[in-house]
């Protein structure tokens, strides 16, 4: 198996033998899901703004950092395992944006005196990524399991089949739930604007 593929029934074993405090399969898991992770990773970034200080492998080290203290977690297999990694970058992803925003802010609050607030005197695709957030986690308060689809499809790549054994539910489920989440928050993204 080649290090960028990772097999459900392999990766499985290794993250329930991680749990029990196994260390070779902790460095035989981060061999096998780093190079997932990185495209994972750079695909996010290529979203990003082209000046964007953060890079693939700082994002996949920070959420690789986070994803570190969630041993106690009873990992069911490959698409449990991604979907919280997706939930990781994602927020690894909207606090950096939060601290680039943060300071834009105190650098127009210096240079002019005065408190500038508006979206305008932000980076676009900061205040896209911030709103995307704030519309999940309005979606989350709709329909939870419409906004980790979310998560799982679009932060981590996962496949309609990897979503459905992560959540349990049918693939034409997840299908009518990545359809409907999509519209929704494109008419919340519409109407934050």
């Amino acid at each position: 198996m080649s290090q960028g593929s990772v097999g459900e029934d392999d990766l499985t074993g290794l993250l329930r033998a991680w749990r029990g405090g196994n260390a070779a399969a902790h460095d035989e898991l981060v061999e096998r899901v780093y190079a997932h992770l990185k495209r994972l990773a750079a695909a996010q970034l290529r979203r990003e703004r082209s000046d964007c200080s953060l890079h693939a492998t700082d994002l996949v080290h920070e959420t690789y950092l986070r994803l570190i203290d969630q041993l106690r977690v009873d990992w069911r297999d490959r698409a449990h395992f991604f979907g919280l990694a997706a939930t990781i970058m994602r927020r690894v992803l909207v606090d950096h944006a939060r601290r680039r925003l943060r300071k834009k802010r105190q650098v127009a609050e210096v240079r002019t005196g005065l408190t500038l607030v508006p979206a305008a005197s932000a980076g676009v695709a900061e205040v896209d990524l911030l709103d995307l957030e704030r519309a999940l986690d309005r979606l989350a308060g709709e329909s939870p399991r419409a906004a980790r689809v979310v998560e799982m499809r679009y932060f981590a790549g996962l496949e309609v089949e990897e979503v459905a054994a992560a959540l349990e539910v049918s693939p034409a489920t997840v299908r009518r739930d990545w359809a409907f989440a999509r519209a929704w928050i494109q008419v919340e993204l519409g109407s934050a604007q």
